[in-house]
């Protein structure tokens, strides 16, 4: 009858274990999200700072405002979720306190009784007569091994006692810390929505501002433009110029294994006609692995580009991105819409810019106006680093990852870099968007 409570206490303190372990595991990545939100705010604010009064930049102004307005959102939502997991880890604890005094109580009048009982069987001749008086050994054998027993049992429920007073003691202290830590959140919380209001009314001040300004507004933005569609144009020069020297290389390499191979046939080293007539197994290996842009190394690197889709890092070490992939819509200006081959990133001026992956420069564009162009090849992909001011490679130099490239122009009080990735294969370069290749 006493090992059944032992069994039933343990079966719950796992039960605690587990409950404990997947809160606390919940509770770390929530505040692990927290850390990143409120860094990627504070690095929004910085940038707003920079901004706000600056003419040029005031579209950009706006919209890091919408996107502090959508981090400020999803940290409200975050400590929401914090405010939650805490009052369920409140009303465990309360439960399990209360659960663990029932136990308790109910051990101490188990032991009581264990005493009360050893107490008036307390005596050593009674004892001894209790095991002499069996009819066989085996008998008093069993009669001794049952004393012994009840000892063994009376020392455990003092020990389990002792465990649940100390069990309750800690998730009482537990108990008051996360009533702590709730109150912290809630006020945490009310500061934070105030703080999204402010932006809000911040944000329509903006809003009406570059609305008065459309104007001048729309003569930045044709000018801009400009610039854009000749990196545009400059960038599509130099890939497809790598296309046709990698082609002409691919060529070259065939002439020669051509060349090989008719110098082994009047060197009379081909054993049969089948030989003359057929490529090999192994030239048919080499020239498939030397497909377009991709030699058997490069073709590693290639693959391992791809395979870190998703956990590449930014560009910059810090930045926020101000102009998405493909079509966006001025956010003031009706029937104004840009068309990005890649996503444009806010940053501090002059801000230094570094590989995405390793791989090779291919080619460095000077652009009269509009600043200097790296690309870099990885394999069959390719990252294009624009709006730099000085470049620190050169044609033909090997980069390793996170490498500082170069750094950017100034744009009034910030700087912006335009980023691009390309695949090359068979119906030749296309752009992809580079926001599901970074690091969320």
């Amino acid at each position: 009858m006493l090992a059944v409570p032992k069994l039933f206490l343990t079966i719950i303190g796992l039960q605690f274990v587990v409950q404990t372990y997947g809160q606390t595991h919940i509770k770390m990545q929530l505040e692990k999200e927290q850390k990143l939100i409120e860094s990627r705010i504070k690095n929004t604010k910085t940038l707003l700072s920079k901004t706000e009064k600056d003419l040029k930049n005031r579209t950009i102004a706006l919209t890091l405002l919408e996107k502090n307005l959508a981090l400020r959102e999803r940290l409200v939502r975050n400590i929401d979720q914090q405010i939650r997991t805490t009052e369920q880890r409140i009303v465990e604890l309360q439960s399990s306190v209360i659960h663990l005094n029932s136990q308790t109580t109910a051990l101490k009048k188990q032991y009581q009784q264990m005493l009360l009982y050893a107490y008036k069987n307390r005596g050593t001749i009674d004892k001894l007569m209790f095991v002499f008086s069996s009819e066989n050994f085996n008998q008093a054998n069993k009669r001794a091994q049952y004393l012994n027993k009840i000892t063994d049992v009376r020392k455990k429920q003092v020990l389990l006692i002792k465990s649940n007073l100390t069990r309750i003691v800690s998730e009482e202290k537990d108990l008051q810390n996360q009533k702590l830590t709730a109150i912290k959140l809630s006020e945490q919380k009310k500061s934070e929505r105030e703080t999204l209001l402010e932006d809000r009314i911040k944000q329509q001040e903006v809003f009406n501002t570059v609305k008065n300004e459309e104007a001048s507004l729309r003569t930045s933005l044709l000018n801009d433009e400009k610039n854009k569609q000749r990196i545009k144009k400059e960038i599509k020069i130099a890939i497809d110029k790598e296309i046709r020297n990698e082609i002409n290389r691919q060529k070259e390499l065939e002439k020669q294994r051509d060349n090989e191979r008719k110098n082994k046939t009047n060197n009379g080293q081909t054993q049969n006609t089948n030989s003359n007539s057929t490529t090999t197994n192994s030239e048919k290996s080499e020239q498939k692995a030397n497909d377009f842009g991709v030699t058997p190394e490069a073709k590693i690197t290639g693959n391992n580009f791809a395979s870190n889709k998703g956990r590449l890092p930014y560009p910059v070490s810090s930045g926020t991105i101000v102009e998405r992939f493909g079509r966006n819509a001025h956010p003031t200006i009706n029937n104004v819409v840009t068309e990005n081959n890649g996503v444009d990133i806010s940053t501090l001026r002059g801000t230094e810019v570094r590989s995405v992956f390793e791989g090779e420069v291919s080619s460095v564009i000077l652009i009269p106006g509009a600043g200097k162009v790296v690309i870099l090849s990885h394999g069959n992909y390719k990252s294009v680093y624009a709006n730099l001011q000085d470049v620190y490679v050169s044609k033909g130099n090997k980069v390793n990852h996170k490498q500082l490239l170069g750094s950017l122009m100034a744009q009034g009080n910030i700087s912006v870099l335009h980023f691009e990735i390309h695949v090359v294969n068979d119906n030749g370069p296309q752009k992809l968007n580079p926001e599901l290749w970074l690091s969320k």
